[in-house]
């Protein structure tokens, strides 16, 4: 279809102004139309005039009135033809104006529409969308489509207005000319249907290479210093090249396409003004046209193509924001969890949570986590701990919805969580991991995003609490400090402070921390125990660590073990007992001790 019923729907704000630019562009071709048939009854008055006049009598009294004549046609002429200037330049105006408005509404519109999906599905849109195709879909897919509200919409319109009103016109000089004309105008939309068939394929495979090309050289950046060790990066570039290079052959396919429609467009429009002529020149020479309603139907004879022509010529940018709409659509159409009047976790002094039999998979074969049932309570830190890959962090992740429990029941204040909103959940828990982000901006800022009306007071409070109040009066600005993307300007140490001190002023009731001290200084590590310490008389904590002796204090610790909760208990019941946990314990010490004595 040429017209996408369901994009101009979403972006519903658009219609008017839409609406407005093909008046805009109505109004100009009016004016267009004043001036020519002004200039055509000029020439036949002219003409005419000069005829009757010589057969009239005295040469002078000829003259004279010929002069007359002329004088009045033109003064009138030029008077309406200035009012038609003025009126064509201010439509001119106006339909950029709202040109602009009607792009720049659809474009914001559908940016917000992705973001509120993005937010909604969490970290589920990876399996929908990489980060790669999101970005791009967001700016350069959004950007294409700012021909199509801003200028293919309303041509198309504008291009089945034109040439009807140009008919009504023209039939009352030629109706013969105008025939010719309107029969040859559908030619141009038929010959766009075809190619269209044909453009679709094309821009949705240039769109995948386009994606995959980003996506792969998104990763080879990110990964840069590690192909650079490994001396890989050598190969990377041969491997970007050879997608470079697909790309460039699907992007040169794309322009052959367009141009070769362009020229049969062209063929189209050229021909069909030429052919009209043509039957005008022969009204003409057996003298059934003056020849100002010749000039005149020269004249607009291209009016009743150049709409169309120019529609082609949109058509090939808006088909190409047409298929990158179809990936924005497939994204917003991403099944997401429903909950349909979600409850309300009731507040209490802390989150009490507990997990009820839970059993996870993320491909429904291998089971991740087996029956895993705990506590979690206010008034002292719980710990998860485990080797690698035993399913401490994918029980973060079902904590924060970000995977959803299919079976077993995961309650906080008694309240099933997955009968709880996303945005109900997010006021009450809260995470810290090794991977918290730093935003660009000011130290401020950072800590502001989390309670954006928070007063000084609590500000010094938060950072006191994190132990990081003394290094921001050190530094010459303070809390004006600008911060470099992702916190890249500080330390490690300090980015997990920071981000700590965001937490602490968010005030949610529960804070998961998940490997928040991992490649950080020892100093910045202490402190940020003797913080969650402190937190945790009060609030819900829980903390996975890959670092024993930091979680001795712990009321609870549970030891995992491929997917199982093989042990629960404090550092010296777990000790006593010398089973998993003993052992990780006994390996890690002498994994220390080796490394003081190197």
């Amino acid at each position: 279809m040429m017209i996408n019923k369901r994009l101009i729907s979403v972006c519903d704000e658009s219609k008017k102004y839409m609406g407005l630019t093909i008046v805009c562009s109505w109004i100009g071709l009016v004016c267009n139309i004043i001036i020519i048939w002004l200039i055509g009854q000029l020439l036949n008055t002219m003409v005419a005039g000069q005829t009757l006049d010589l057969m009239s009598g005295s040469l002078w009294g000829a003259m004279s009135n010929y002069k007359l004549t002329t004088t009045l046609s033109l003064s009138t002429g030029i008077i309406i033809t200035v009012i038609a200037l003025i009126i064509k330049l201010v439509s001119h105006h106006l339909y950029g104006l709202y040109s602009y408005k009607s792009s720049a509404n659809a474009r914001t519109t559908l940016r917000r529409l992705v973001y509120e999906k993005l937010l909604r599905l969490g970290m589920d849109y990876q399996n929908a969308e990489k980060t790669s195709g999101v970005v791009q879909l967001s700016i350069e897919g959004v950007e294409q489509l700012e021909i199509y509200f801003g200028k293919y919409i309303p041509q198309f319109f504008y291009s089945l207005l034109a040439p009807l009103t140009l008919f009504v016109v023209i039939s009352f000089i030629s109706w013969k000319a105008a025939l010719v004309f309107m029969l040859c105008v559908p030619l141009i939309p038929m010959s766009i249907i075809a190619i269209m068939k044909v453009a679709k394929r094309i821009l949705k495979e240039y769109w995948n290479n386009y994606a995959n090309l980003g996506d792969t050289f998104l990763e080879n950046l990110q990964g840069l210093t590690t192909l650079k060790v490994y001396g890989q990066d050598e190969q990377k570039h041969i491997e970007m090249n050879e997608e470079a290079e697909g790309f460039r052959r699907i992007t040169m396919k794309v322009l052959s396409m367009q141009l070769n429609s362009i020229n049969i467009m062209d063929l189209i429009a050229f021909g069909g003004s030429a052919i009209g002529t043509i039957v005008a020149l022969y009204q003409f020479k057996n003298g059934h046209l003056g020849v100002g309603d010749l000039i005149i139907i020269i004249l607009l004879s291209s009016e009743f193509f150049i709409p169309l022509r120019l529609l082609g010529s949109y058509f090939h940018i808006a088909m190409n924001g047409m298929a990158a709409s179809d990936r924005i659509f497939a994204l917003l159409d991403t099944e997401e969890e429903n909950i349909i009047n979600g409850k309300v976790i009731p507040i209490r002094e802390g989150l009490d949570i507990s997990v009820e039999n839970v059993n996870f998979s993320y491909d429904g074969k291998r089971q991740v986590l087996k029956d895993i049932s705990f506590d979690l309570m206010p008034g002292g830190l719980t710990a998860i701990v485990g080797e690698s890959g035993s399913g401490k962090s994918t029980m973060a992740a079902l904590l924060l919805a970000q995977k959803k429990v299919r079976d077993g029941k995961i309650l906080l204040n008694g309240v099933s969580l997955s009968e709880v909103a996303p945005y109900e959940l997010y006021q009450h828990v809260s995470l810290v991991s090794a991977h918290s982000h730093i935003f660009k901006g000011t130290l401020r800022d950072n800590l502001l995003m989390a309670k954006p009306d928070a007063t000084q007071a609590e500000i010094n409070e938060a950072l006191k609490t994190a132990r990081l109040d003394e290094f921001i009066t050190s530094l010459p600005n303070g809390l004006e400090t600008e911060v470099s993307e992702n916190g890249s300007s500080l330390s490690g140490g300090q980015k997990q402070r920071l981000a700590l001190a965001r937490v602490i002023l968010a005030n949610r009731q529960a804070i998961i921390f998940d490997e928040a001290t991992s490649n950080i200084d020892v100093e910045s590590e202490e402190a940020i125990w003797d913080a969650i310490y402190d937190l945790s008389k009060t609030k819900t904590i829980m903390v996975i660590s890959h670092r024993l002796a930091s979680v001795r204090r712990a009321k609870a610790i549970h030891v995992f073990k491929m997917g199982e909760l093989v042990e629960s208990g404090t550092h010296e019941e777990l000790m006593i007992k010398d089973g998993v946990y003993a052992n990780m314990v006994s390996r890690q010490q002498q994994l220390e001790s080796i490394r003081e004595v190197r």
